[in-house]
């Protein structure tokens, strides 16, 4: 039985999630329902460079491969890529021949110039490109949270202020979200953004579903 199977089969709701700090109501939520592909699958794309911290991208892997989701690791080449401490991927695409996504995750790397120019191109057609962590600083660069809100990884927000005036940056969030866009903050966040991508598409029952399955507490946010 696949996981994703279990946890439908199991048909428990976790519970919606214990706060890490006072949140800014201010900041709404702006990501709507999401429909799902025709076919019912939906493409996520996990961009891997080098020294990409593994729990950036792990996390939502795990999160959005538990609800039955296709992840994939795009990268420049099919080469193997040297995450950080030393673990190894190996790429299932690269950026010219990756399919269209549906999700696009980019977490913390050292990601080359092609990574921009990849993005950019298959933003258009994806419903979230999310960043973790700071990840937000490559989402940035693209120019595609220009006017957005955004936020990144709490020892950098001084310096991701600094280098993107156009950002609107939030501290002290999980994540926040645009129509298109959406930004974790550090590390464990993405998994509280992955689960809030699931709730657009599928619901909140499932999202906590998945969440009590993974003996994860989501973390509030305000509407």
């Amino acid at each position: 039985m696949k996981r994703s199977e279990l946890i439908a089969a199991a048909g428990v709701i976790g519970v919606a999630g214990l706060s890490m700090g006072a949140a800014d109501k201010t900041v709404p939520l702006l990501g709507k329902p999401l429909k799902k592909p025709g076919n019912g699958d939906v493409q996520v794309a996990v961009m891997i460079s080098d020294s990409a911290t593994v729990i950036d991208f792990a996390g939502p892997w795990e999160t959005f491969q538990d609800v039955g989701y296709e992840t994939h690791v795009i990268s420049k080449t099919l080469d193997v890529v040297t995450a950080t401490n030393g673990l190894k991927i190996v790429p299932e695409y690269t950026f010219d021949t990756a399919p269209q996504p549906n999700v696009v995750v980019i977490g913390a790397q050292h990601a080359p110039p092609e990574a921009l120019t990849w993005i950019r191109k298959v933003a258009p057609g994806a419903d979230v490109v999310m960043s973790v962590c700071t990840g937000a600083f490559i989402l940035a660069r693209t120019g595609l949270l220009d006017g957005q809100y955004a936020t990144t990884h709490h020892e950098f927000y001084d310096k991701f202020e600094q280098e993107f005036p156009k950002v609107h940056l939030v501290r002290g969030l999980r994540f926040v979200e645009n129509k298109q866009t959406s930004c974790a903050g550090g590390l464990t966040s993405g998994i509280d953004l992955a689960l809030r991508v699931i709730e657009r598409y599928e619901g909140k029952a499932t999202a906590d579903q998945v969440a009590f399955y993974m003996e994860h507490v989501r973390t509030a946010r305000p509407a």
